[in-house]
């Protein structure tokens, strides 16, 4: 699995959910993996001027903390703001996701689930597909989209594609990698029953190993697969 991998997500933690485990097994393996957020993670909620400040301060740290868990450079922050991606023009936030493929030339992009309930994880993956578009010698050649907990599910059936994975990845060996790399956002993590909890986790990347024959594994759908 050796190869260049941009995970491009909306805020801080959604890597870590959506494909932590994966990202730490390519770093292990020694593929090139950058992690990119879009919105800060802490702007859409209410806090004075010095509070958000060290809100965000935490935020990238804790982004920054994950990211050396799993074994991959620091993050690049775009800190737009939280909750409010669909206030931002759609070509600035393309523009964005092109800067970050012009900078890290990734052949595998890896991004949200356009289905989400989530507003800002929906048009990220807008944006990357836009960003992404297929033509002649753009480097992407793949883009696969995760599922992240507490967002992916709470979508009501109809409104949105559904989350139907066709590829899953064996995480065996980095759950608990996954797991440690979560705990960098304990303030984000809930208790069991959420599906943010830590147990939650743990499950549904049991759960998505059983369906395939592997102990654990992370579940995508393939948006694109070039060959």
């Amino acid at each position: 699995m050796k190869d260049s991998y941009l995970v491009i997500a909306a805020h801080p933690d959604d890597e870590s959910l959506g494909c932590g485990g994966t990202i730490a097994r390519l770093a292990r393996e020694g593929a090139k993996v950058q992690v990119a957020f879009m919105a800060d993670g802490v702007g859409a909620r209410p806090m004075e001027r010095d509070e958000r400040e060290q809100a965000l301060q935490q935020r990238h740290g804790a982004g920054r903390a994950a990211a050396s868990t799993l074994g991959t450079p620091e993050p690049r922050f775009l800190d737009y703001p939280d909750n409010r991606l669909d206030t931002v023009a759609m070509l600035d936030l393309a523009r964005s996701v092109e800067h970050l493929v012009e900078e890290f030339n990734p052949a595998t992009v890896i991004t949200h689930h356009g289905g989400d309930l989530n507003i800002d994880h929906r048009r990220v993956h807008q944006a990357v597909l836009t960003a992404c578009r297929p033509q002649v010698g753009h480097p992407v050649k793949r883009i696969w989209c995760f599922e992240a907990a507490s967002s992916t599910e709470w979508q009501s059936p109809g409104a949105a594609p559904a989350f139907t994975p066709q590829l899953f990845i064996d995480i065996s060996a980095t759950l608990e990698r996954k797991l440690q790399a979560l705990n960098a956002y304990r303030m984000e993590m809930r208790d069991w029953p959420h599906p943010r909890s830590p147990q939650a986790v743990e499950y549904l990347a049991r759960w998505r190993g059983a369906t395939v024959g592997y102990e654990a594994a992370e579940a995508f759908m393939v948006a694109r697969e070039l060959i």
